[in-house]
């Protein structure tokens, strides 16, 4: 089950994708302990962390028990990458440092940044290429299948990125345009592995573990990235690592359970970041967490609008005092 990116050992094959304002410290915390190999972290601004920007560098922190942790990077002036990479490796508790070639979203991309790079290749190689020869943690890239469907450069992008000096890449199967619309080509992942002689980590539309043993089969890919299949329900993780290992896996979690990963959650995010902002992260992880259970529209309505913990805790209480 494990591999290794670099020097830096991967203990099994179920890594988590970077999300942001989803895989900050305090879930990074519950992923870990459901037995994550491998997490991202939210994307990093090169810029914010030479400006100094204060909550830039509090998303570098990382704690000893959630490693390995991939620190993810973004931007496309190869003297600030170079530079915020340096800083990263010197100041970072981080195992990898992953460059973002694939966010889609309109504020990266304009500035050249994100999946914008893979128009640029000559310039994504020499970011790559500068980074590596000056940090001493291994550096990957994420990518995705191309910027459109006239453009779709995968795989010789990750050859290229291969002879700069990455040790892994990391393939969302849909373009740029596509956001996150239809569904992921998978096959363009299996040729980008066929490729490269790095560990490549497949990505896009594994929302179960049978998706999840699909895309191994399928593609030969060296480990599976999850992503949006976590929103409140980091179960999957372990479920996804069991099935691997045992070809079965629990697939009802009961509803204790779940009140007790929301609290545990909020309890997290009270801790690391205070009450005014676990209460604004905890608007959206909760109203992920009750998808699906009855009645759930109703009460993700009244955690939006809650304002204090106090009032999470009363609504969250409430709603399985009633359910359960």
């Amino acid at each position: 089950m494990s591999f290794n990116i670099g020097q830096i050992e991967i203990k099994n094959k179920v890594i988590v994708a970077p999300m942001a304002g989803v895989t900050n410290l305090a879930y990074r915390i519950i992923l870990k302990e459901f037995g994550a190999s491998l997490i991202y972290t939210e994307m990093i601004s090169d810029k914010g962390l030479l400006y100094e920007n204060k909550k830039t560098h509090e998303m570098i922190e990382v704690l000893d028990e959630n490693k390995p942790i991939a620190l993810q990077l973004f931007g496309s002036d190869v003297k600030s990458m170079v530079e915020a990479a340096i800083f990263i490796d010197q100041n970072s508790n981080c195992d990898i440092i992953d460059i973002n070639m694939g966010c889609p979203v309109t504020k990266v991309v304009k500035s050249g940044a994100g999946s914008a790079l893979m128009k640029t290749p000559d310039l994504a190689y020499k970011i790559v290429e500068e980074i590596v020869k000056k940090v001493h943690k291994p550096v990957t890239v994420k990518i995705r299948k191309g910027w459109d469907h006239e453009h779709i450069n995968a795989v010789e992008f990750a050859q290229g990125l291969e002879k700069a000096g990455a040790k892994a890449i990391a393939i969302h199967g849909r373009t740029k345009t596509d956001m996150y619309t239809g569904h992921a080509d998978w096959d363009i992942i299996k040729q980008v592995k066929n490729a490269v002689s790095i560990p490549v980590i497949g990505n896009g539309d594994i929302l179960s573990p049978e998706d999840a043993k699909r895309m191994i089969d399928e593609t030969g890919v060296d480990a599976i990235m999850i992503g949006r299949g976590l929103l409140g329900n980091p179960w999957l993780i372990q479920q996804t690592v069991d099935y691997f290992e045992t070809g079965s896996y629990v697939k009802d979690i009961d509803l204790e359970t779940r009140k007790e990963y929301i609290l545990l959650h909020l309890k997290k995010l009270i801790e690391l970041k205070g009450e005014k902002i676990a209460v604004l992260e905890m608007r959206s992880h909760g109203a992920w967490y009750l998808k699906g259970l009855p009645g759930a529209s109703r009460v993700k309505s009244k955690i939006v609008s809650a304002e204090t913990i106090t009032d999470i805790q009363n609504i969250i209480d409430d709603y399985f005092t009633h359910i359960i």
